[in-house]
């Protein structure tokens, strides 16, 4: 009988729902959805007004020439064309950066996969290799920056007193034209507990079945992580890669705390001049034009990554071309 009952009023709910989705203006709303609304009420305002409010007021902001003090200017596309055609060190930001993502980027994947492999082990005790190889994701980027400063200072560093006690003179690893950057991008390594989770996850995420039918076709390890582990993983290859892109282009911390953007603008990333531009020249609105082409830069890698995605990232239960069966 309460079965019954309880069959009626759905059937009597469902035209009410079905006129409040075709007609919203009829929508009830409950205390459930006032104290809802109450709830994100603080997240939506930060979101409106330190979020969504400065975004779109640099587009006008990229049209002006505007130093914080005073009125701003119109100048029409004048920061775009100096940006694109006259500034030197726009072009060197814009190259370092580009330089630093296309050896930075992979050589973080290879690394966090091969930490990833070594922690999917089942031992004793690996949960604590995992959370001390995750801790510097959590680590404050200036402390970081200045541990390595300590390290590969060229008078007190800690390397170069090392090298000194194997007989190795010391090198400027911080202020030398060739090997800062190079520096820069081991450093990147270091920082590598985000990706190794992500991968970590993937792995164990892959089906025991494929490597105990793999094993009795007679692959060896090297087999089974060709033609079973990556194809598997690669959602977390493609998650990671583009994630990966994405942070490169905004590098920021490691420059300005240890270098400056020395020796010769030779680590001057786009990020830094960006700051520089903004906060020691006061050029708002060249700075806002240089965020914008940032946006445009990061926007068009991530769409060809994702068109080309389809050639090689493989989905549980997907057809041939990316799409879900």
């Amino acid at each position: 009988m309460a079965k019954e009952q309880s069959l009626e009023a759905s059937a009597r709910a469902l035209p009410r729902a079905r006129q409040a989705v075709l007609h919203p203006m009829n929508y009830v709303f409950t205390r459930q959805h006032i104290a809802g609304y109450i709830f994100i009420a603080p997240w939506f305002m930060g979101f409106l007004f330190w979020t969504l409010a400065p975004f779109l007021a640099s587009i006008g902001l990229s049209f002006a020439d505007w130093s914080i003090m005073g009125k701003a200017k119109f100048v029409g596309l004048g920061n775009y064309h100096k940006m694109l055609s006259g500034d030197v060190r726009y072009r060197s930001a814009l190259w370092n950066t580009l330089y630093y993502t296309i050896f930075a980027v992979p050589l973080k994947q290879v690394v966090a996969l091969a930490i990833a492999l070594l922690l999917n082990q089942k031992l004793r005790g690996i949960y604590i290799y995992r959370t001390i190889f995750y801790l510097p994701a959590v680590t404050s980027g200036v402390a970081t920056a200045i541990l390595w400063t300590q390290i590969f200072g060229y008078r007190m560093g800690i390397l170069n007193a090392v090298l000194a006690k194997v007989g190795i003179s010391a090198r400027p690893w911080l202020t030398d034209l060739n090997l800062a950057m190079r520096t820069l991008i081991f450093i990147s390594l270091w920082n590598v507990g985000q990706l190794f989770l992500i991968y970590l996850a993937g792995l164990q995420g892959v089906p025991t079945h494929f490597y105990e039918a793999a094993e009795v076709d007679g692959a060896g390890a090297w087999h089974k992580f060709r033609h079973v582990t990556l194809p598997l993983i690669t959602p977390s290859i493609f998650f990671n890669v583009v994630m990966g892109f994405i942070n490169s282009f905004k590098v920021f911390t490691q420059a300005y705390v240890m270098t400056g953007g020395g020796p010769a603008d030779r680590t001057l990333f786009y990020c830094l001049y960006l700051y520089y531009k903004a906060f020691r020249d006061f050029r708002m609105g060249y700075a806002a034009a240089m965020a914008w082409i940032l946006f445009f830069i990061i926007m068009a890698v991530t769409l060809v990554q994702l068109a080309l995605s389809r050639r090689w990232v493989y989905y549980e239960g997907a057809a041939p071309g990316g799409r879900r069966v």
